[in-house]
């Protein structure tokens, strides 16, 4: 085993081109950790937040960050029965715990470590861990949605709001999304019901229309901002709103109180456990990965520009990184890059 490692550095906080492609030390494995090869990533809102400084109390620099892995076990802990060199997994390193996914190599204890789909490649499991996570703490352990309930997922054509729509499907719900009209058929394609365009309708009306005034038992907010204040408004009475954003500044939730609604703020915590039931899903055929691009580890920075500018291109689903290879695959409709 080499000593070092090719890995993308976070040397200061700031713009898409602060990234450094750097040789580093390869971590050591602990009794219950599992050392990774590394075949593919993916970006996340969440790193672009981290990549600009915004939970720098949290992120001592240089930092290696990243949230998805795909890959290959090449080295056990002594502790660690679970698998065993040779074993394809995907998981999310800690958060704010240690070294992230933007690497060839990475460690990780065995506990957040799950076995990857067999049916979808490194690319399309890379694509999953975080957002899959996120939706399934969402949707099942926080909002409890059931068979026959009816659900409102703000930016459906997103990386959340891709597999978002379709867990709620494959959970029995009536599932009504925003995205652009371009983005219709591509949302119903995933499972959507219906489709709002955002850009040219009040969603609270159009619920409210679609539901007959009743309203839905679900919203899942992907965006905040006046999206969390309005959402509300669609709601049923007893309704749960599910928000995986910042709140950036006081919000009058007054609309909420009316409805008797139940609100949960989820910053997903892993483990295993999340990551075998969506494998379910997957290897079940319900649920499908959805990429948009892919760029090589040494392109990361331009990765970051193009999520971070998911609006200007035909971008659905995640950008994606090949680790271990060189493949590059663009919105086709892009206005640059």
């Amino acid at each position: 085993m080499a000593d070092t490692m090719n890995a993308i550095v976070l040397a200061r906080f700031g713009a898409a081109d602060v990234f450094e492609l750097r040789a580093v030390p390869v971590p050591k494995v602990e009794p219950r950790q599992v050392r990774v090869r590394v075949h593919a990533t993916a970006v996340n809102p969440l790193d672009i937040q981290i990549r600009r400084g915004d939970y720098a109390d949290y992120v001592p620099l240089p930092a290696i960050i990243g949230h998805d892995i795909s890959g290959v076990i090449e080295e056990v802990g002594s502790h660690v029965t679970e698998f065993r060199a040779g074993d394809e997994v995907y998981y999310t390193p800690k958060i704010f715990g240690g070294s992230g996914s933007y690497a060839e190599q990475h460690v990780a204890d065995v506990d957040l470590v799950g076995r990857k789909p067999a049916n979808v490649s490194h690319l399309e499991a890379a694509s999953l861990t975080l957002v899959g996570g996120t939706v399934w703490e969402a949707l099942v352990t926080r909002a409890q949605l059931t068979v026959g309930e009816s659900i409102l997922i703000h930016g459906g054509a997103g990386g959340v709001g891709t597999i978002a729509i379709q867990v709620a499907k494959a959970m029995g719900a009536r599932v009504i999304t925003t995205a652009k009209a371009g983005d219709h058929e591509f949302v119903r394609s995933l499972g959507a019901d219906e489709a709002i365009d955002f850009t040219s309708a009040d969603y609270v009306d159009a619920v409210a229309e679609m539901t007959r005034g009743k309203g839905v038992d679900v919203v899942l907010d992907t965006i905040g901002g006046d999206t969390l204040t309005r959402s509300p408004l669609t709601l049923a009475d007893f309704g749960r709103v599910v928000s995986i954003v910042d709140i950036a500044q006081p919000q009058n939730l007054i609309e909420a109180w009316g409805k008797n609604a139940a609100y949960h703020f989820v910053f997903t915590r892993q483990n295993s456990g999340k990551l075998d039931a969506l494998t379910n899903l997957v290897e079940r055929g319900l649920v499908r990965p959805i990429i948009g691009a892919t760029l090589p580890l040494a392109r990361m920075g331009e990765a970051h520009e193009l999520l971070e500018n998911r609006r200007s291109y035909a971008l659905h689903g995640k950008v994606a990184i090949d680790v271990a290879g060189d493949t590059v695959t663009l919105p086709t409709r892009a206005t640059k890059l």
